[in-house]
């Protein structure tokens, strides 16, 4: 696919952004208690990861997503993420009561017989009919095929260069998380089965009594 057109369907920050280390102690911070390099800024393309305090003092008005870590892989929330780019198509996860998903492949071993859904790059076992494991492989994904897209389509003319206001936001967010809610969090938190029938439930005819003798 050519470059131009790659361009268009993903953003210029997001390859940096996973191939970015995380987790490493802040050279300027390292003596403050928050000086893991967990956070990235969109603005600021290719600047590298850093900390808390330099969010504070180099990041005030930037857009900044913050990296969080799960069984050592980086992941980042669904309810930051899906605000600057269109996450449709990769798999999310509920871990720690929050919604995330994974920013690359996870190595492991090829899936076994029975497993319903593969990602399409590195054939990782999903839990859904998902396409992607992750943002990384959907990026392979969107360079071998075009078939997919990290841009978020506006929604109207007026928002397009101008922003969206708060009202507005919320209500694109809220519709976002239910959409999220396709499967994964019914997987780990199987439903409930409905109550079998009882015959306590039926309702009881009214009683008759045998007539008194004269």
């Amino acid at each position: 696919m050519g470059s131009r057109q790659e361009a268009m369907l993903v953003p210029p920050w997001l390859e940096p952004l996973l191939n970015t280390a995380f987790f490493s102690v802040c050279r300027t911070h390292g003596d403050a208690a928050r000086s893991e390099c967990n956070m990235y800024c969109l603005d600021c393309n290719g600047g590298g990861a850093f900390c808390f305090y330099c969010r504070s003092s180099k990041h005030k008005d930037h857009q900044v997503i913050q990296i969080r870590r799960s069984s050592y892989h980086d992941v980042v929330r669904v309810a930051e993420i899906q605000k600057v780019l269109d996450i449709s198509g990769v798999q999310t996860y509920v871990i720690n009561s929050a919604r995330v998903l994974f920013l690359n492949e996870r190595p492991q071993p090829k899936a076994g017989k029975g497993v319903s859904h593969i990602c399409e790059i590195c054939a990782r076992s999903l839990l859904d009919p998902f396409r992607f494991c992750s943002l990384g492989c959907k990026l392979v994904g969107i360079k071998k095929n075009g078939d997919a897209s990290f841009v978020l389509e506006a929604r109207n003319e007026g928002e397009m260069g101008r922003g969206e206001g708060i009202s507005s936001r919320r209500d694109h967010l809220s519709r976002e998380e239910e959409e999220l809610r396709e499967g994964s969090q019914q997987d780990i938190y199987p439903p409930t089965p409905p109550p079998p029938p009882s015959s306590a439930r039926r309702r009881k005819g009214i009683p008759h009594r045998a007539p008194f003798g004269s």
